[in-house]
């Protein structure tokens, strides 16, 4: 009877660990998906690696409560680092909008409720549907599931003493920004020649409102190269994913102490 009813002490570590994941893990932490649905998946998901860990029950006191600290936060802090770099997508796209002209006009991102760009909120669209199809969403399972290879679950605290954890969060960070760039610099490039153009046509031809002309065109442009360079931020969006699983992996081994 004890191989089929879960000692609680143990399950609740589980579920502590996966409810946080949930939180912030991209795809997962959607503001749509309803919150009974997320704690449901998570007590199922908690249940099912239940019976492939070999943990003794703990005694509930004052370690009991620090282990439980512990498994959240090592469920916000991966979960927390796979969407900064799943935004890195999102920031290119405001590079983007910034220059076309479209920064004045920001649409709800229904995954945080807050205002983001036209452009920006177009590629995390493609982005997350590029996930699904490249069954990003079973690695980011795989992560919840091995991360106890890496921070077991009898680990009193996390390693943030290490040297190599403030190195690794900056590498994180300049990585987001230069991926970002490299996504944007080909159409952000194209505009910035559009408006030399617009500026020459502007001093040759003084009678004409370049700034009602100017809109329109750089608008057209933005959509033609986007268009041409869709494969390209494809096959950069599937870096991004791979920079992210790698992160996240690199992350647990840190605060593991390994």
């Amino acid at each position: 009877m004890e191989e089929i009813i879960p000692s609680l002490t143990v399950l609740l570590l589980i579920i502590a660990r996966v409810s946080a994941f949930m939180i912030t893990l991209p795809l997962f932490s959607h503001r749509t998906i309803p919150a009974t649905h997320k704690i449901a998946f998570a007590v199922i998901l908690s249940w099912m690696m239940y019976y492939t860990m070999d943990v003794s029950p703990f005694e509930i006191n004052g370690e009991y409560i620090l282990l439980i600290i512990k498994e959240v936060m090592v469920g916000l802090f991966v979960g927390l680092l796979a969407y900064i770099i799943l935004s890195a997508i999102q920031i290119a796209g405001g590079f983007i909008d910034f220059q076309m002209g479209f920064a004045i006009a920001n649409v709800i991102d229904p995954q945080t409720g807050a205002q983001s760009p036209l452009i920006g909120q177009f590629l995390n669209i493609i982005a997350l549907l590029l996930l699904l199809a490249l069954n990003g969403h079973h690695l980011l399972l795989d992560g919840i599931f091995y991360s106890y290879q890496f921070i077991p679950m009898e680990t009193t605290w996390l390693a943030f003493g290490q040297e190599n954890y403030v190195e690794f969060i900056m590498k994180t960070f300049a990585g987001v920004f230069a991926v970002a760039f490299q996504m944007s610099i080909p159409i952000v490039a194209t505009l910035f020649l559009v408006d030399i153009a617009l500026g020459i046509t502007a001093r040759t031809v003084p009678q004409l409102n370049i700034f009602v002309v100017g809109f329109p065109i750089k608008i057209g442009v933005t959509f033609i190269v986007l268009l041409v360079m869709m494969g390209v931020l494809l096959a950069v969006m599937q870096k991004v994913f791979e920079m992210m699983i790698i992160a996240m992996r690199d992350l647990m081994i840190i605060l593991g102490g390994g």
